[in-house]
């Protein structure tokens, strides 16, 4: 575990079995969702996870946080292994671990109201500095954006992106340190996004957090990202700052995905290297490289062994044949 790091993932796999009657007459058949990440996420950064939907983005926030259990692989939370602790101290290691979940409207309970849901957290631990839970519930919307009257009222009487302030108010209650958002304003109008990565961004700083970020929008990604992690069918492509994955992408899979986002100019033309295929199927991927079936520049290493991570330049990981390791 390194001193500036928060979080640490180390080799982190989580495979799902397949129960059906030809995964039992055929052998047991796994799903291989994550297959051996590697990922330092340091103080006070916000990682993106970026990659295409069943890449297994989710599945690795929900590993990291535990709230579902890795296969195998080792997760550390502020130098202290999160994979190997008990219920009992896992539990006190909560509180500095939150998510905010993609839709909103599913998250929060329609049957209470708004203050309820944002005091859940306290149901389990005491609030923070031994505030009074009314005015910690008042201090939390007002923070979000929100009336402090908004406590009074129930989730179907707000907006998709209103919804969302009080998730995020729910997941700031117990002053954690480290959040994971899912996706959190792909199920909002795009008039309402900016809003909630500028709140997000603001709270950053209020409240000295470190994110993880899951996405598959670019332009979300590139505006609130510190770090980018590009993800392709359970394995990591490539990993660097923002700045640089998107001006110079080294991976074959990194480029493609940035030429394939639309010009807001109609007269403006530009040259796109067309992804071909499907992605492969997580129960069987290919052996090597993951992306080598659809990659325009497949040697036949490629067709053999997985690429280790080489660093072109200072914190630029890629893990593809084309470059070679010093």
């Amino acid at each position: 575990m390194t001193a500036e790091n928060l979080v640490e993932i180390k080799d982190l796999i989580k495979y799902f079995p397949i129960h059906s009657r030809t995964a039992s007459l055929f052998g047991k058949e796994l799903v291989r969702a994550i297959d051996g990440v590697d990922l330092n996420i340091g103080y006070g950064e916000t990682v993106g996870l970026l990659g295409e939907s069943g890449c297994g983005k989710t599945t690795l926030g929900r590993c990291v946080l535990r709230l579902i259990e890795s296969t195998s692989g080792r997760i550390f939370f502020d130098s202290r292994e999160i994979t190997s602790m008990g219920p009992r101290e896992l539990r006190a290691m909560r509180r500095n671990m939150q998510i905010i979940f993609q839709d909103p409207f599913s998250s929060l309970d329609p049957r209470m109201k708004v203050g309820r849901l944002v005091a859940q957290p306290f149901d389990v631990f005491p609030v923070p500095n031994g505030e009074d839970k009314t005015e910690r519930v008042r201090f939390l919307l007002e923070a979000v954006g929100l009336e402090a009257e908004s406590a009074g009222r129930f989730p179907h009487e707000f907006s998709g992106g209103q919804r969302q302030r009080i998730a995020i108010a729910r997941a700031l209650a117990l002053n954690p340190r480290f959040i994971v958002a899912d996706e959190p304003v792909s199920a909002l109008d795009v008039s309402i996004r900016s809003q909630i990565l500028n709140l997000m961004r603001d709270l950053k700083k209020k409240f000295h957090l470190t994110y993880l970020y899951i996405s598959h929008d670019l332009s979300t990604v590139k505006f609130i990202c510190d770090r980018v992690a590009v993800m392709y069918l359970g394995c990591l492509s490539e990993t660097g700052p923002v700045g640089q994955i998107f001006r110079a992408p080294l991976h074959p899979y990194t480029r493609t995905l940035i030429e394939a986002v639309p010009i807001p100019n109609p007269f403006q033309r530009k040259d796109r290297q067309a992804m071909k295929g499907e992605p492969p199927s997580p129960i069987s991927p290919p052996v090597g490289c993951r992306f080598h079936p659809r990659c325009p520049h497949t040697r036949d290493i490629c067709r053999e062994i997985p690429p280790p991570a080489v660093e072109p330049d200072p914190g630029h990981l890629v893990y593809c044949h084309l470059y070679k390791a010093a």
